[in-house]
C-alpha cells in the first residue's frame, strides 16, 4: 500500500492532515486523522469506466480536498457513481459537491434518514466549535438498495451489501471488492475510536462484527481511524466487541439497579477503553440499549443532553 497523495502538514485533526492512500492499484482510501466527531474516512475505486466514490465528508472544505486528491490520483476520471455507507453527515454532507451526473446510491433507510436530518440545516451547540459545513446542501441517493447491489467500472466489481439488521444504523452498507479483497466498512468499524450505535442496535453491531470477519478481507477501510490489514483485523474486531459487550453489561446492571443511562455511565469503569476518544458516546450507546431493552422509542434529545452532561460541557469537534 502506498500513499499517493498527502496534504499532511502536522496539523493534527485539521483538514490538512488528511491523506489519500492507494491500497491496491486504483483503489484508494481517504484517511482523516484523528477520526473523532465528524472526521471520517472515505474512498474511491477507479476503473476503465470511471471512478466510484465511497462516501463524502462532513464539510465543503474537507470534501473538496478529498475530491481534488481523487482527481489528481485518477487523472480526473469521471465520478460515475457514489455510495453512502450510512446516513450520518460526516459521510454524506459533501454529496452535493459531487458532479450532478454522478449517480448517488445508498440503502433505502439511509435515504429516508438523510431526508429528515435536521443537523445539516443548523447544528446545535452541543459540539464546540459548532461545525461549519460550508457550501453544502442536502443531496440524497437517487438509487437505493434493500439488501445488495453490484456496481462495475469496466471489469472491476464492487458489491454493496447490507447486513440484514440494524447495527451502526438501520441502513448500513459495506462496499466489497471481491477480487482485490478490499472492504470499506463505513461505521461498522471504529478503529481506536469509541464506537457509536445510538441510531442502530448494540446487539446488531456486535453481530455485524462476525459478518465483517467472514469476508476474509486483506485490506479494510474503517469509517474512522487508521487502515487495517487482514492480519490485524481479528484484533480490531475483538476490541470493538469487548467495548460493545461492556455497554450491554452496563445497561443490564443499570436497569437492574434502577439507574438512568447517565447514572449508569457515570458509574461505569471504561478500563481499557478510557483512552479512546469521544468517551461520552457511552451515554448515547446506553440510551440505545435501554430503549431496546424496554421496547420504547429512542429519545435523541434526552440522549444528547445526557452526553453533554457526562462530558461536562459540549463535545469537541474539529470541523
Amino acid at each position: 500500500m502506498t500513499t499517493v497523495t498527502s496534504t499532511h502538514d502536522g496539523a493534527g485533526s485539521a483538514p490538512e492532515a488528511a491523506a489519500l492512500h492507494e491500497i491496491v492499484e486504483g483503489v484508494f482510501a481517504w484517511v482523516q486523522p484523528d477520526g473523532t466527531w465528524w472526521i471520517n474516512n472515505a474512498g474511491a475505486v477507479s476503473g476503465p469506466d470511471g471512478t466510484i466514490v465511497v462516501d463524502t465528508c462532513a464539510t465543503e472544505v474537507r470534501t473538496r480536498r478529498f475530491l481534488a486528491a481523487v482527481g489528481a490520483a485518477t487523472g480526473d476520471a469521471p465520478l460515475t457513481m457514489a455510495v453512502n455507507t450510512h446516513l450520518h453527515g460526516d459521510h454524506t454532507y459533501g454529496n452535493s459537491l459531487l458532479p450532478s451526473s454522478t449517480v448517488l446510491i445508498g440503502h433505502e433507510a439511509m435515504r429516508e434518514g438523510l431526508l429528515t436530518d435536521p443537523i445539516i440545516d443548523g447544528c446545535p451547540p452541543v459540539w464546540q466549535p459548532v461545525p461549519d459545513w460550508g457550501g453544502v446542501t442536502r443531496r440524497v441517493p437517487s438509487v437505493v438498495l434493500r439488501s445488495d447491489l453490484t456496481l462495475f467500472t469496466g471489469s472491476r466489481r464492487v458489491d454493496l451489501l447490507h447486513p440484514g439488521y440494524s447495527a451502526h444504523t438501520t441502513g448500513d452498507v459495506v462496499a466489497w471488492l471481491p477480487e482485490e479483497r478490499v472492504l470499506f466498512t463505513g461505521d461498522l468499524i471504529f478503529h481506536g475510536v469509541t464506537p457509536l450505535v445510538f441510531m442502530g442496535s448494540v446487539e446488531g453491531a456486535i453481530a455485524s462484527l462476525g459478518w465483517l470477519a467472514d469476508f476474509g478481507a486483506d485490506h479494510v477501510v474503517p469509517g474512522h481511524g487508521p487502515l487495517i490489514d487482514g492480519a490485524a483485523l481479528p484484533g480490531v474486531l475483538a476490541d470493538v466487541e469487548r467495548y460493545l459487550q461492556l455497554v450491554l453489561r452496563t445497561a443490564r446492571t443499570g436497569l437492574d439497579e434502577g439507574l438512568t443511562p447517565l447514572e449508569a455511565a457515570q458509574r461505569c469503569d471504561l478500563g481499557e477503553f478510557a483512552a479512546w476518544p469521544d468517551a461520552e458516546r457511552l451515554v448515547l450507546n446506553l440510551h440505545r440499549a435501554y430503549a431496546d431493552a424496554a421496547g420504547r422509542p429512542f429519545d435523541l434529545l434526552e440522549a444528547i443532553g445526557d452526553a453533554v452532561r457526562y462530558n461536562g460541557g459540549p463535545m469537541a469537534s474539529s470541523v
